[in-house]
């Protein structure tokens, strides 16, 4: 009789981000965030709204990749929560978070320093995206969630910069010839569906939000990619630098292609939310296939007022 295989051994996610570059870039863009910060400001005003629509109160909640902690500090305002933690990657952000009174820690979402089950709500705006094992992250926040907690996230979805990835990749394909690295790699509205119930949680639901921000010329529109830390950090080796006159072409065709009568650009800003609930007692359920009490078309005959 022929033995079973040995299991094939797990593979390591693949290293695209470099993770200690990203840190030590929020620490930098910490003092001026604020003056960038209008996307998040946009999506913590959102996932605030969501939280509140939560027909619940939280006993302790985590904010992943909080920078001064405003999103923490609005629920802890609004009763919604009773305590919250927040904590990001970048000293600066922590230290800022703590002048405002909150509780704050240094972590990393790909590996995250929490117990299992030690908060029954986790926030993560516009953060996941520069994670290098996103099912791994999402895994990890379902697993520190307490049962029936719930988990609100946001982040930059595949159609975001698509004016900008079009230029980048028509100019360096005509003048050298091929192609390198040069926009951060980003997950669609049914990659992060998928990835949410892989991650097991339950009842998971992904939407999006599209944003066209307009600007007086791609200079200033990656100067202010700089200002939000949303340039790209690929490991060393991943990326080469972008030839001046590959970046000359391209700014060139974006404002051709893309130009506004009144001399502005537009960049599209696709943003993913997802948001799911750890496990818990007394959730609802699916109901098995084949269980409907009631045809599909005979409740469509009723709403047409065709009877039985």
């Amino acid at each position: 009789m022929t033995p079973p295989s040995p299991p094939l051994p797990k593979t390591a996610p693949p290293q695209i981000f470099d993770r200690a570059r990203l840190a030590a870039r929020r620490d930098r863009i910490a003092r001026t965030f604020a003056n960038y910060d209008f996307l998040r400001q946009r999506v913590i005003d959102d996932l605030e709204s969501r939280a509140s629509d939560t027909p619940r109160l939280f006993e302790r909640g985590l904010e992943l990749g909080s920078a001064g902690g405003e999103l923490s500090s609005r629920l802890l305002a609004s009763g919604k929560v009773r305590s919250m933690l927040a904590a990001d990657t970048a000293e600066a952000f922590v230290d800022a978070a703590r002048a405002r009174g909150l509780e704050a820690a240094i972590a990393d979402e790909e590996a995250l320093p929490f117990a299992p089950a030690s908060f029954d709500l986790v926030l993560a705006p516009l953060t996941l995206h520069w994670v290098n094992d996103l099912p791994g992250a999402l895994t990890q926040i379902r697993r520190i969630l307490k049962p029936d907690g719930l988990f609100l996230g946001a982040l930059f979805g595949a159609g975001t910069l698509i004016e900008l990835r079009s230029v980048l990749t028509e100019a360096e394909s005509e003048i050298s010839g091929g192609l390198a690295p040069r926009l951060s790699p980003l997950p669609g509205l049914r990659d992060m569906a998928g990835l949410m119930q892989r991650a097991g949680f339950a009842l998971p639901v992904a939407d999006r939000d599209t944003v066209t921000v307009r600007f007086p010329d791609p200079g200033r529109l990656l100067a202010e990619l700089k200002g939000m830390g949303e340039r790209a950090a690929f490991t060393p080796g991943t990326a080469q630098p972008l030839p001046r006159r590959v970046f000359a072409d391209a700014k060139a065709r974006y404002i051709e292609a893309f130009g506004q009568a009144d001399g502005r650009i537009p960049a599209t800003f696709e943003i993913v939310h997802v948001s799911g609930w750890a496990p818990g007692p007394g959730q609802p359920q699916p109901l098995k296939p084949g269980s409907a009490k009631v045809s599909l078309a005979d409740a469509v005959r009723r709403s047409q007022g065709g009877g039985a």
